[in-house]
């Protein structure tokens, strides 16, 4: 029963979330365990494989072949016995021809000259020649049993092979820019949810204070009326305005938990409470071009610039001939590796293919390729000028939201002092309750307005971030 009582303690600690948790931690996190991560890591694997797939065809294929083959056609059974070198002149109907011949003999009665006589005969000459050797027609069924290794490499291909081979490794390489993107998304979530949570955690302690200025006005409120200074409705009032305060608060601990359960969904663990940052994210200083070179979109519009220049050579290969070679050794027999080496064969060969005519097919590839090759160079210009734009867009927007925020924090700072005064006039009833409540709404907009303009403002610098290539 101990033993229970201490697992129920201990089960919360067991399985509780990170606690603290910094920045740094969580992107570690993130990078072990984050699933798209994975998956873009995984897909970079798999184009390695790729090229050495298409590396692999420039040495050819060597290949192990068994036939195990039964036959009784004519055909067959005589390609058989010849490819297990047992072939005889029984085999072509020797055997019924000498019958003829004996018979020829024997009616010559041992005399030569009859026997030549009759052979020059056209009639017997043609009886002979027209007579259907069953041992060459009727065969008996044979097995055949042949085994072999097979070499085909190409020896040229028009540059083929090579255009593939570095296609593909241009494709690995767009396939590791990609793996960054996911990243560079996935490390941008992850900053933005932890400074939103920095953010509304600090916006809650500040609504957890203007609560408690409620609550002390409640009470001097309930003082007053208790002595004849204050009426029912100005008590309503300021309950009615302290609901309102507790909404923005429990709205604000809604959108914390699920900052949090995000947070906990990227990095692939549950987290409890973080490490503040600064409430204000640093905007990179480098100048717009240094930073257009960093960017992942251009690196990947100007690897695909390079993979459709060399599409053009791919297509010109077949322009070219095709040359290739191949060779094979083996033995074949009616019994499995019978006698193999006093039965082998040899064969070896090259051959050379060259399209003469196609109809202008291949040169319309080129050109269709060339034409390829102008778009995307237009598409990598197009993306200079647009990432500079954008990067421009992006400091313009953020040097905004300074000025605004640093506005803002004043008016906060006003509005604070503004709600303070007007609370020591109604204490001296130079104010109406109303026009407290008035002032502290309009602290908490100010202070909402504040909140928004930060969160909006870090979203457009880790919104740049997003756009560079950090290196490994």
């Amino acid at each position: 029963m101990k033993k229970l009582i201490l697992l129920v303690f201990m089960v919360p600690f067991l399985y509780g979330g990170l606690e603290d948790l910094s920045l740094n931690e969580a992107l570690r996190l993130l990078h072990k365990n984050n699933s798209q991560i994975k998956i873009a890591r995984l897909q970079e694997r798999i184009a390695k494989f790729d090229t050495k797939i298409a590396k692999s065809y420039n040495f050819g294929a060597l290949n192990l072949e068994f036939n195990a083959l039964r036959s009784n056609d004519a055909g067959n059974v005589f390609g058989f016995k010849l490819q297990s070198r047992e072939a005889t002149f029984r085999d072509f109907g020797f055997n019924e021809f000498l019958g003829g011949v004996g018979q020829a003999l024997q009616m010559a009665n041992g005399d030569f000259a009859a026997f030549s006589q009759l052979m020059a005969n056209p009639q017997l000459q043609n009886m002979l020649l027209d007579t259907a050797p069953k041992d060459l027609n009727y065969p008996k069924a044979r097995n055949h049993f042949q085994t072999k290794l097979q070499y085909m490499v190409p020896l040229f291909t028009g540059y083929k092979l090579t255009m593939y081979e570095k296609i593909s490794k241009s494709m690995e390489r767009m396939k590791h820019l990609e793996a960054k993107k996911v990243l560079n998304e996935m490390v941008y979530q992850t900053k933005k949810t932890f400074y939103d949570i920095t953010l509304v955690e600090n916006y809650i302690k500040n609504l957890e204070i203007l609560r408690s200025n409620m609550d002390k006005l409640q009470e001097i409120i309930e003082n007053f009326k208790a002595e004849g200074y204050a009426k029912e409705t100005d008590v309503l009032e300021v309950e009615a305005k302290r609901a309102e305060v507790l909404s923005y608060l429990n709205q604000a601990k809604l959108n914390r938990d699920l900052a949090y359960q995000y947070l906990s969904f990227l990095i692939g663990e549950d987290v409890e409470s973080i490490k503040h940052v600064q409430e204000i994210a640093p905007l990179p200083q480098t100048p717009t071009q240094e930073l257009v070179k960093k960017a992942l979109d251009l690196k990947r519009a100007k690897l695909g610039r390079e993979i459709t220049a060399m599409n053009v050579k791919l297509q010109k290969s077949d322009l070219y001939p095709v040359v290739g070679a191949f060779g094979e050794y083996g033995s074949s027999d009616n019994i499995p590796l019978n006698d193999f080496f006093d039965k082998d064969f040899y064969t070896v060969g090259a051959q050379l293919k060259w399209n003469i005519f196609e109809g202008g097919k291949t040169k319309a590839k080129v050109q269709k390729a060339k034409i390829e090759e102008l778009k995307v160079a237009e598409q990598v210009s197009l993306a200079k000028r647009g990432l500079a734009l954008q990067i421009n867009q992006i400091k313009t927007a953020v040097k905004s939201k300074d000025y605004d925020i640093e506005a803002q924090s004043k008016q906060f700072e006003l509005a604070k002092k503004i709600y303070e005064m007007y609370q020591e006039r109604y204490k001296v009833g130079l104010a109406k309750i109303s026009d407290v409540l008035v002032k502290h709404s309009e602290e908490i907009q100010v202070l909402l307005k504040l909140l928004k303009t930060k969160t909006e403002r870090n979203e457009k610098v880790f919104e740049l971030e997003k756009l560079l290539d950090k290196g490994e």
